[in-house]
């Protein structure tokens, strides 16, 4: 039976940046433990969503936002929140890989540790060791620890920024386009890593790839110009989707 247990709630959430809203009173329920694809037309506003979800989006000189971001019952813009531990919570892979340049491979899975004061020496071998496995990196990596990170393909390098999220623990992982980047191949390590992932996480995926978000998502969300559409079990969605403006959008219609 699917849990529909939610992770997030979002309610009235309006964001923005300088004056411009990019957000309009959008309300939506993620559920634990599920991949949801959020598609839409560039500027729809997916991106400064899922920046909302791990209050990223507040770092941007300007932004605004407004409404409430309720993550395991408790709102994550509340003032006792402390946004660098949230972040450990939910973690965050990009469109572009990021390993740090300066860092070993090792060092890159650790980084997140370090950086939210929970680094623990005694058990650094077996956590990176941990998250490379997870990320399905470590057969190809264990031999090149000490090695940069940034020595390693493009796929691979996003593999190990995933692991470097793994490694903190968190509840809740946020993908930025992460494959629009890579080659089918990597991509489709990527896909497989995902559908492995869920297992343990939620996972909200922002993808222009239609395909990709029906191979992996288990329920999928059409944004056009800052409003959610259309929210619901991925296939039905691109089956039988409930208006107009979802169909004409995957269709080719616009876009």
């Amino acid at each position: 039976m699917t849990d529909l247990t939610p992770s997030y709630s979002v309610s009235n959430l309006v964001a923005g940046f300088g004056g411009k809203t990019v957000l309009s009173n959008l309300s939506i329920v993620l559920p634990r433990k599920q991949i949801t694809a959020i598609i839409g037309p560039s500027g729809c506003g997916k991106s400064t969503f899922i920046r909302c979800l791990n209050r990223m989006h507040e770092l941007v000189v300007g932004a605004f936002v407004t409404g409430s971001v309720v993550l395991d019952g408790k709102d994550i813009y509340g003032e006792d929140v402390d946004p660098v531990l949230l972040r450990r919570k939910v973690g965050m892979v990009f469109q572009k890989p990021n390993p740090f340049p300066t860092m070993t491979i090792r060092e890159n899975v650790l980084a997140g540790l370090k950086l939210t004061g929970t680094y623990d020496r005694t058990r650094a071998d077996e956590i990176v060791e941990s998250a490379l496995t997870r990320a399905a990196l470590w057969e190809e990596a264990k031999d090149r620890l000490h090695e940069p990170g940034v020595g390693l393909s493009g796929g691979q390098q996003q593999r190990l920024c995933i692991a470097r999220t793994l490694a903190v623990e968190p509840d809740v992982i946020l993908m930025d386009e992460p494959c629009s980047a890579l080659d089918p191949i990597a991509t489709a390590r990527i896909e497989d890593l995902m559908t492995a992932l869920r297992e343990q996480y939620t996972i909200v995926i922002v993808t222009h790839n239609m395909q990709q978000a029906a191979r992996v998502s288990d329920r999928t969300a059409f944004f056009l110009s800052g409003e959610l559409i259309e929210f619901t079990q991925t296939d039905k969605l691109f089956t039988a989707p409930q208006d107009r403006r979802t169909e004409d959008y995957i269709t080719g219609k616009f876009g």
